[in-house]
C-alpha cells in the first residue's frame, strides 16, 4: 500500500478548514488549486496548502484523517500553529 498524506487547506488564516487525504500529496494540492476537485474546496475558494503529515500507508492516514475531522476547530488550529505559526502557504515546498 503508498504512503499516505493528511493535510489541510484553508482560504486565509482563521478562515475555514478542509482535512483531506491522499497518497500524491503534490499533485493533490495542485489539483485543489486548479479548481479541478469541486466541493467543499473549490466553493470556500480553499487553496492555501498550511499543514500536513505522512504516514506509511494510506489507511493510516485515511483513519487519521476521519479523526481530525471530529476535532473541534481549536485543535486543528493548534496542529497548524504548532509547525505553520503564520499559516504560510505550503505549496512551494511541495516538489
Amino acid at each position: 500500500m503508498p504512503e499516505g498524506f493528511v493535510y489541510i487547506l484553508t482560504n486565509r488564516k482563521g478562515g475555514v478548514l478542509y482535512i483531506g487525504v491522499t497518497s500524491d500529496l503534490a499533485n493533490r494540492v495542485m489539483q485543489h488549486r486548479s479548481g479541478a476537485v469541486l466541493g467543499f474546496t473549490k466553493k470556500y475558494n480553499c487553496h492555501r496548502f498550511v499543514w500536513f503529515q505522512r504516514h506509511d500507508n494510506l489507511h493510516d492516514a485515511r483513519v487519521v484523517e476521519r479523526r481530525m475531522k471530529a476535532w473541534q476547530r481549536a485543535w486543528k488550529i493548534r496542529v497548524i500553529e504548532e509547525v505553520n505559526p503564520a499559516g504560510d502557504d505550503l505549496s512551494a515546498h511541495l516538489t
